[in-house]
């Protein structure tokens, strides 16, 4: 059954439904962590009923989500009417992106991927959710080759994943020159080890001068500010 959320973080409505994976910590802390310019033409990839699309949403940028699920999309469209905004939802395989927008089209891409390759984590629990979560329709080098082909170079692209496939988000950027150049790391509390990894670069240029930030505490109130803003 549909359901509307309201007064999620960026005060827009957000549809969503049970078969769908459902606006979450993730796509929060990585509209918070995302820094597109001004003016700036962004691509949320496999944007899903397009949750991080809309929180990352200010009336300067020009967002299009892309998204494989026919379903997800709906809800997406069914949101941006909602709210009276203006973005693009593109329905489309993310692996076929040279026939779905041109090279060099985006400023920013943002993204969470799945986390898990096909034969590990917890199964998801329907079709839909499997797609969300696990690489069955695409991987991660799928995410970073659309990516970097979307983005002129000096474009941006901001990910959430998790700290233990780090090394193979960053080997598949590194492929197709996306150099990161800000990581953070999100810890439950000081104690704890990380829970999730947020990760920006760029596009060409030198590999040095990479900023990793002071760790994101969730029992902290900058994560409360995030929430409440």
């Amino acid at each position: 059954m549909p359901q509307t959320i309201e007064n999620n973080p960026n005060a827009l409505t957000l549809r969503q439904d049970d078969r769908f994976f459902k606006l979450g910590q993730d796509s929060v802390l990585l509209s918070a962590f995302a820094k597109p310019r001004r003016n700036a033409r962004v691509l949320d990839l496999g944007c899903g009923t397009g949750a991080l699309a809309l929180l990352i949403y200010r009336p300067d940028l020009q967002i299009t989500g892309l998204e494989i699920q026919e379903g997800a999309l709906d809800l997406f469209r069914q949101s941006i009417a909602d709210n009276g905004v203006k973005m693009t939802a593109l329905q489309g395989d993310l692996r076929r992106i040279r026939a779905l927008l041109p090279h060099g089209s985006m400023d920013y891409v943002i993204c969470n991927p799945p986390y898990f390759d096909r034969g590990a984590g917890k199964s998801a629990a329907s079709p839909e959710k499997q797609t969300a979560r696990q690489d069955t329709s695409c991987t991660v080098e799928d995410v970073a080759v659309a990516a970097s082909f979307v983005l002129h170079t000096g474009g941006k692209a901001a990910f959430v994943f998790r700290p233990e496939r780090l090394w193979t988000l960053l080997e598949a950027l590194s492929r197709v020159r996306l150099v990161p150049k800000r990581l953070r790391f999100v810890h439950q509390n000081p104690l704890a080890p990380p829970s999730a990894v947020l990760a920006e670069c760029r596009k060409g240029g030198s590999a040095e001068g990479l900023i990793v930030e002071p760790p994101l505490l969730v029992q902290s109130e900058e994560y409360s500010r995030i929430y409440e803003k």
